[in-house]
């Protein structure tokens, strides 16, 4: 399945913006809920639902584009189990880990390298 660029660049550079203005931790209104990377904002085509609700498959998320080709079919939020770096960090092994600074700090880099990459697609592209 094919994802425009463009589209995928302007979403992750909201996500980029949620994680920079503090979107991903905990609001007042619901201190006891931690937002989850992706799949609580506009960027998941299922935001809102859980489990057995979700409409989308997975797999029809842009962002299963950036998982192991044997990895893209599944439906178990595959957002968490993208590798962020060359260690293979994902987000579902960073949470284990219980460092949300870290864990932002890591998904925060991905981002950026990863919309700057998408950039230079999109310019070679135009050329």
């Amino acid at each position: 399945m094919g994802f425009d660029k463009k589209e995928m660049i302007e979403k992750l550079n909201f996500e980029i913006e949620m994680i920079e203005k503090g979107g991903y931790y905990p609001s007042v209104r619901e201190p006891r809920h931690n937002p989850e990377f992706f799949r609580d904002t506009i960027t998941c085509p299922n935001v809102g639902l859980e489990g057995e609700k979700k409409e989308f498959p997975c797999s029809s998320c842009f962002l299963s584009q950036f998982l192991p080709p044997e990895m893209r079919n599944s439906n178990d939020d595959i957002c968490h189990k993208i590798p962020l770096n060359q260690i293979g960090d994902t987000i579902e092994s960073l949470k284990a880990e219980d460092d949300p600074q870290k864990l932002q700090a890591i998904v925060l880099g991905w981002l950026k390298r990863t919309v700057a990459k998408l950039e230079e697609e999109v310019a070679a592209k135009a050329q």
